[in-house]
């Protein structure tokens, strides 16, 4: 498809089921991290230029639908395959250390019943492989939890921190994007305990 036409502006971003009627839509296929970030240039899957100029809020999910302002414009979100590591264990202890290790290492995961799926990365895979779990490469959409702090992170954000000491002796820290973490639990309370 040539494209002569001018970029389809988004800007809004439909409740679920509010899809109207007779537009066709277009496909928007994103990464896990392009689904958070909310604006910028965009190319439709039959090429078409869009451009995101949403307000700010949570990543895109699979399957949202979004809008030009005056509606004449439809776009429907889908996961984009991504280079997976799938990690299995008929362990489920096994996997549920992994799974705690690698939430450690702040990195995105998709939970599934018996296994794991992060985005590909060597050094991951050899760690996991030396723990015992079976680690195999798959391309597929990746739908990572969207964990405590959901919309404060990229999956791929990674923000690594050191502080030349580990995070059990008893203090809080704070890594300047939005959220901290308190005290270790044997030295004083969480200054904000979860809501129920």
């Amino acid at each position: 498809m040539e494209n002569s036409l001018a970029p389809l502006v988004l800007v809004h971003r439909l409740a679920p089921g509010e899809r109207g009627g007779g537009v066709e839509p277009l496909q928007l296929l994103l990464t896990a991290d392009q689904r958070t970030s909310l604006r910028g240039h965009r190319v439709s899957a039959c090429g078409r230029d869009l451009v995101l100029q949403l307000p700010r809020g949570a990543a895109l999910q699979p399957g949202e639908w979004l809008c030009t302002a005056s509606g004449d414009g439809l776009v429907r979100v889908e996961a984009a395959p991504e280079t997976l590591l799938l990690v299995r264990s008929p362990d489920p202890l096994a996997l549920l250390q992994a799974a705690y290790h690698l939430g450690n290492r702040h990195v995105a995961m998709e939970l599934h019943p018996g296994e794991l799926r992060i985005l590909e990365d060597s050094v991951l895979a050899d760690l996991l492989r030396q723990r015992g779990l079976a680690v195999e490469l798959v391309l597929a959409p990746f739908e990572p939890e969207a964990g405590a702090y959901a919309g404060g992170h990229s999956p791929s954000s990674g923000h690594a921190h050191s502080h030349g000491h580990g995070h059990e002796e008893g203090h809080g820290h704070s890594h300047g994007d939005g959220h901290s973490h308190g005290a270790s639990p044997s030295s004083k309370p969480h200054p904000n305990p979860p809501q129920p």
